[in-house]
């Protein structure tokens, strides 16, 4: 055997390094494969805990900026809700004062601010124009009602937790209230048609029941969205009793 193959002949020492050194560099490889996954999950994914419930937002984003955003459209939606409820407060106010003078000085509702006249009416039938005027302003103050009822729920709702008795109880009533209007103003046409078969003018009422199948669509809905808020209470509960 020459020297050439002689240097070719590992030692059980030289195997011995060898297998050490494929040891160690595979560690190596591991680690910075754990590094660089670490590395990963602290840049590049965000985690956000709503409710006890982990919502992974996309690389770079800034929930704080979207909770800012959140918190300016319900800021947004309170005063608009607020201008709303004052604007139907003051034409349901502006009915009843219009209903005592219609009863009492009828010659003096031209000079009011809600001028609906309907002295014909009274002339021709009294309980007519009672029930006609009865459907008038109770549709008008369950609208009222009915923007009184979101600005509670605006004013209280925490987005940090949703999902909670009061708002599910709130939107409840909502949809109550929006199914009142609807139903009350969908009959109120109805006697109104038929009112017009005797003669009487009613194209001064159509306006206030001409949208009665938006309102009843409307409460399904926010009756929908009502039992999605109750589910959620449901499993949140259970969550917390697991947890």
């Amino acid at each position: 055997m020459n020297s050439k193959n002689l240097s070719i002949i590992k030692t059980p020492d030289s195997y011995s390094n060898l297998y050490f050194q494929g040891k160690f560099q595979l560690i190596s490889r591991y680690s910075q494969f754990f590094e660089r996954f670490k590395y990963f999950l602290n840049k590049s994914i965000n985690l956000l805990f709503i409710n006890k419930y982990l919502l992974f937002l996309p690389p770079n984003s800034n929930y704080k900026t979207m909770f800012k955003s959140n918190n300016l459209v319900f800021n947004g939606l309170y005063i608009v809700a607020w201008l709303i409820f004052v604007g139907l407060s003051i034409e349901a106010g502006g009915l009843i004062v219009n209903f005592i003078f219609s009863v009492f000085k009828p010659e003096f509702v031209g000079n009011l601010y809600q001028k609906l006249d309907l002295s014909q009416m009274h002339a021709q039938n009294k309980w007519a124009f009672y029930g006609m005027y009865s459907f008038v302003i109770f549709i008008s103050v369950l609208k009222a009602l009915l923007f009184y009822m979101l600005i509670v729920l605006l004013q209280k709702l925490d987005l940090s937790k949703p999902f909670n008795n009061f708002a599910t109880k709130k939107i409840l009533q909502i949809s109550y209230y929006t199914f009142s209007i609807g139903i009350l103003s969908h009959i109120a046409r109805e006697i109104a048609k038929s009112l017009l078969h005797y003669g009487y003018q009613i194209d001064k009422l159509n306006k206030f029941w001409e949208d009665s199948q938006a309102f009843i669509l409307m409460a399904a809905v926010i009756y929908v969205i009502a039992q999605i808020f109750k589910r959620g209470v449901d499993l949140q509960n259970e969550n917390d009793l697991t947890v």
